[in-house]
């Protein structure tokens, strides 16, 4: 029923199935999807689509204007890149590049809006002209970023910016729409502490950096939980700990601490900075020892414009029926780097249902495979926005 919203027959469901699959056995990770965009770009050329190639590094444009002449320029955006993870299934489309996987469907992505591609060229009857934006490096790479960086809204005269991600934990066949907050910013930091290393059998005679560390790791868990506003949400995950020559009886010089932030504004997140230096600063001077603390940038939060939120969940809305369409659930405390493209275009990011079956595992799990069932669902999500932007008189 679902893939006559986009041809009468099974024929674009099988060729997306394809297309998926053979993603998915030749995953690329970021900026490294040079067959990847190949195989986008000759697709679309088939399509008879303009097509722009190289664009931050390995992006791909393809741009298709509408039988009916309008001065509407919206942009659909798929994330094409794979992840630095070793996939565990056994399928005949598993990966064939060890420790690089699609462990988070954006062969999915890629294959539903090549997709809506194709049922859009085939049928063009629509106001203005679509941007088909398959972007490199999503994961924790910033292509998005590098794409504009690269004159992507200069070179292209996009008015708005949609993207979707698959949502395992959702119902397939379900959509869900965030008026506001979507996803949050992370950015990562660099912990450094010096004290004075020796034997261990002879700890007055020296400055503990472990023991330092321990107090720290205590510490940076009250920043949420007593600075933050309770209203608000935020994550401090500290994921990695180093120090140590792996000798039993040697305490070490220096202990290294790394981890993320999550937020969703930047006021909370200059609180966090705030309120870490200084307990880093001034735990490590407690115990006469120095510390200090590096912060990286990372992905800001992304967040939808109302107005284009609220045009998308009418379409979803239309296309499974109000149960199905959920708005305004709770946001993810993850990351997406389409936060780039709403800071310099209005637009909106939603979830399509991949699964909520306990036996589906979740993104970036070595077990996880898109749900192939869903791709005529999202191309026809595509395909409806479109013709919902540019209606005919």
């Amino acid at each position: 029923m679902l893939a006559t919203l986009l041809e009468r027959g099974k024929d674009l469901h099988s060729n997306m199935q394809e297309w998926r699959r053979d993603l998915h056995q030749y995953p690329e990770i970021a900026y490294e999807e040079h067959r990847t965009s190949q195989k986008v770009a000759a697709q679309l050329r088939q399509l008879g689509l303009e097509v722009h190639t190289g664009i931050g590094e390995t992006g791909v444009v393809g741009i298709l204007k509408g039988k009916q002449a309008a001065d509407r320029h919206l942009a659909l955006r798929a994330d094409m890149d794979a992840l630095k993870l070793t996939e565990l299934n056994n399928f005949a489309h598993a990966s064939c590049h060890h420790g690089q996987m699609h462990g988070c469907g954006h062969d999915g992505h890629t294959a539903m809006l090549l997709g809506a591609a194709t049922a859009l060229a085939r049928h063009p009857e629509f106001a203005g002209t679509v941007y088909f934006i398959f972007q490199p490096a999503e994961e924790g790479e910033r292509g998005a970023l590098r794409m504009l960086e690269d004159g992507l809204f200069k070179r292209f005269p996009i008015q708005e910016i949609y993207g979707m991600h698959n949502w395992p934990g959702l119902p397939a066949g379900e959509f869900a729409v965030h008026s506001g907050p979507v996803m949050a910013a992370i950015n990562g930091f660099d912990i450094s502490i010096t004290g004075k290393g020796g034997h261990g059998g002879m700890p007055d005679q020296v400055n503990d950096p472990i023991i330092i560390a321990a107090q720290l790791i205590n510490a940076i868990q009250t920043v949420i939980s007593r600075n933050l506003s309770p209203v608000h949400s935020g994550v401090i995950s500290l994921t990695q700990i180093q120090g140590g020559s792996g000798a039993y009886n040697v305490i070490p010089e220096t202990v290294t601490l790394r981890g993320a932030i999550r937020t969703f504004y930047k006021a909370d997140l200059e609180l966090i900075y705030t309120r870490l230096r200084t307990l880093v600063e001034y735990t490590a001077a407690a115990f006469n020892a120095k510390a200090s603390i590096k912060f990286l940038d990372g992905a800001t939060a992304t967040i939808n414009h109302p107005a284009q939120a609220e045009r998308c969940y009418q379409v979803v809305k239309n296309l499974v029926g109000a149960d199905k369409a959920h708005w305004n659930p709770e946001p993810s405390m993850g990351a997406e780097d389409f936060a780039y493209f709403l800071l310099e275009r209005p637009g909106a990011y939603i979830w399509i249902g991949n699964s909520n079956s306990p036996q589906s595992p979740a993104l970036h799990s070595p077990y996880y495979d898109f749900n192939d069932e869903i791709l005529p669902l999202g191309a026809a999500y595509w395909v409806k926005l479109v013709q919902s932007l540019s209606p005919l008189p």
